[in-house]
């Protein structure tokens, strides 16, 4: 079972559709997106057509919240729902906060922050104090059923295994990144059975290149 990755998307219209004609080409089983539809120098009407076209399974980010509620629409390049399409309005009404889906082994969290807190970031140099006070993370700890997490959130790609103990499968969470043009845009490809996760990378002319690798 392999996964094609997309993060924050930021209306990146052009690298979405490179990203998913990546992901076709490598014969994914499916596609999921950590959502952050709107608010950048694309057009959201686009993502939304693309995503929808592409049956990719997307969830709702903190602007694609915002934005429903006309809240923080001061942000640079953010958008309003006015300017949409009704696909699109309808598209971000009903993004679901999460998405669980059944694996080998046990369920993937599709979610934007950690579970259903869309503002919580969860990073790759996170010790201690940062990670027992994260209280979103330890629920989604304490449902030993959830055994990968892929979020977004952050724009950073990143892997990490979390220990559970007692004999209980450990948690791995994966990150793709985001696709906005600031972050260095990319995606990932989850392969469920080998235990690895490939980062690729696209470049200012729309070439896509493997850039890293990681097995968990």
């Amino acid at each position: 079972m392999r996964f094609g990755l997309i993060g924050d998307v930021h209306a990146e219209d052009e690298r979405l559709s490179v990203a998913i004609a990546a992901l076709t080409a490598a014969k994914v089983n499916g596609i999921l997106c950590c959502g952050d539809l709107v608010d950048g120098h694309g057009d959201v009407d686009r993502v939304c057509s693309t995503l929808a076209l592409h049956s990719v399974t997307t969830v709702r980010g903190n602007h694609d919240r915002w934005i429903r509620a006309d809240d923080m629409r001061t942000l640079p390049h953010a958008h309003r729902m006015t300017s949409l399409t009704p696909l699109s309005i309808e598209m971000l009404k009903t993004l679901p906060k999460t998405v669980t889906l059944d694996i080998p082994g046990g369920k993937l969290l599709l979610c934007h922050g950690v579970g259903d807190n869309d503002m919580v970031r969860l990073n790759a140099e996170d010790s201690g104090y940062a990670i027992s006070s994260n209280e979103d993370l330890l629920k989604v700890l304490f449902d030993a059923t959830i055994s990968l997490m892929v979020c977004g959130h952050t724009h950073r790609p990143m892997v990490r295994r979390f220990e559970r103990g007692a004999g209980k499968a450990a948690l791995v969470v994966v990150n793709a990144g985001t696709l906005a043009r600031e972050d260095e845009p990319g995606f990932a490809i989850l392969d469920v059975g080998a235990r690895r996760v490939e980062f690729h990378g696209i470049a200012e002319d729309m070439t896509t290149a493997t850039k890293s690798h990681a097995v968990f």
